[in-house]
């Protein structure tokens, strides 16, 4: 049987060693040797022997979910063997996190990442109880986190100089050393007579980078979990 379906890009080949890696840019190959975590339903294949535990949401835990249902439903997954993850085709990156840094992710983009890491949902300080995408992943220790990107990210620097104003629903994840705030770019009279619908943004300040994505939260989507 032959098929451009078969090229050598398509055919999953055995890990060389264990953690993850790209196996293209739609999905992420995990060799497991122990346990690794995952977003619940991220699953779309695996061989050998592993076994899937979904992981609650204790109030107090590592794994809650924030009250305004803001969270990250995940599956534990344990074993030998290999796995592979994707979310609805969307691009797939591979962060090196290193002892002593701490990167804040939007649930949404969470895919999968090493069990050496520390997972809690904090609220975006300075954000106040004002509405989705507002509770975010903090993500400390040392390891890999893959994360998923509806098209190409956009990495943009922030300076003590030059804060950086982000659309909290096309906000990806930020250097958790920045401080955050809410800035209204809109007067509420401007809103009721229909202005631009940019009316609240979140503001990065200090020494770091914010990771937005290149389109706003569909309502579908918004609504899928």
């Amino acid at each position: 049987m032959k098929s451009d379906l078969f090229a050598a890009e398509n055919l999953a080949q055995p890990a060389q060693a264990p953690g993850m890696t790209l196996q293209n840019a739609k999905s992420v190959k995990y060799a497991v040797n122990g346990e690794m975590h995952a977003r619940q339903g991220a699953m779309i294949a695996y061989r050998g022997n592993l076994q899937f535990e979904r992981k609650g949401q204790g109030v107090g835990g590592m794994l809650k979910r924030a009250v305004t249902g803001e969270g990250l439903p995940l599956m534990a997954v344990r074993g030998q063997g290999e796995a592979w993850f994707a979310h609805e085709a969307q691009n797939c990156f591979i962060v090196d996190i290193e002892q002593g840094d701490a990167l804040t992710v939007n649930g949404r983009n969470v895919l999968c990442f090493d069990a050496t890491l520390s997972y809690e949902i904090k609220m975006v300080k300075g954000a106040g109880m004002t509405g989705g995408g507002l509770f975010n992943s903090l993500f400390t220790g040392s390891g890999k986190l893959a994360v998923v990107c509806d098209g190409s990210p956009l990495v943009i620097p922030v300076t003590p100089q030059m804060p950086v104003y982000v659309d909290t629903d096309a906000v990806v994840g930020w250097s958790a050393q920045l401080n955050t705030s809410l800035h209204r770019s809109q007067s509420i009279g401007s809103m009721i007579r229909g202005g631009s619908g940019e009316a609240v943004q979140l503001v990065l300040q200090g020494e770091g980078f914010v990771i937005v994505r290149p389109s706003e939260l569909t309502p579908q989507k918004a609504t899928a979990h």
